[in-house]
């Protein structure tokens, strides 16, 4: 079976589902998406690898296992996510120490928050795009109801485009407040705020 690897697109949230997170990725050579439901924590700590400049006050979990492994010599090479089982992704970290590779089974969340770390690609195959993969002229919906995702775990997921406009709540404050923000909601490890302040930052730079 060939392999795809895949870009990490962006991640999406539910302000009125808690816990309701959209991980998309999309194939480097293609139009196809794949949408996969995460958890807050892993949301977040995959938010914090994308957003280069927003540095937690202390070490995440995925952040203490690079630290780790990076200690020890170990080595993440590429994250493949290697099956699809009733909507659940599978997926392979492969690892290598002293010329030896190791693969390690691991929850596909996990992985590609490590992955972002250690700047390592990431992979499936090609028949789980063609199962659960959606193009990009779909609509939210049917993107939300794709086979092998429940209406009740991606019910009320937003899928945001890539161009995300200001938010309208700091599109009005001055830069050295949002800066002030910013800093102060990194120390309250409040990634999602963070996240949005900087997005504001970026669009005025």
């Amino acid at each position: 079976m060939s392999l795809v690897r895949l870009n990490i697109r962006g991640i999406s949230y539910s302000q009125t589902q808690n816990g309701a997170y959209a991980l998309i990725l999309s194939e480097v050579e293609g139009e196809r998406k794949l949408p996969i439901v995460i958890g807050a924590f892993e949301a977040q700590s995959i938010a914090i690898a994308l957003e280069r400049e927003i540095k937690p006050p202390r070490p995440l979990t995925h952040d203490l296992f690079k630290n780790f492994a990076e200690r020890f010599e170990i080595i993440v090479k590429q994250v493949i996510i290697h099956k699809l089982v009733d909507g659940v992704f599978y997926s392979s970290i492969i690892c290598e120490r002293d010329r030896i590779e190791e693969i390690i089974d691991a929850r596909t969340s996990d992985a590609i928050a490590l992955a972002l770390r250690f700047k390592a690609p990431i992979f499936t195959y090609r028949n789980i795009l063609d199962q659960a993969g959606v193009h990009l002229q779909q609509t939210e919906t049917e993107i939300l109801n794709k086979e092998g995702e429940t209406d009740e775990e991606l019910e009320n997921i937003h899928i945001e485009n890539e161009d995300i406009s200001s938010n309208s709540t700091y599109s009005n404050m001055p830069l050295s407040e949002l800066n002030s923000e910013l800093e102060k909601a990194v120390l309250d490890e409040d990634y999602e705020k963070a996240a949005k302040i900087r997005d504001e930052i970026s669009n005025r730079e």
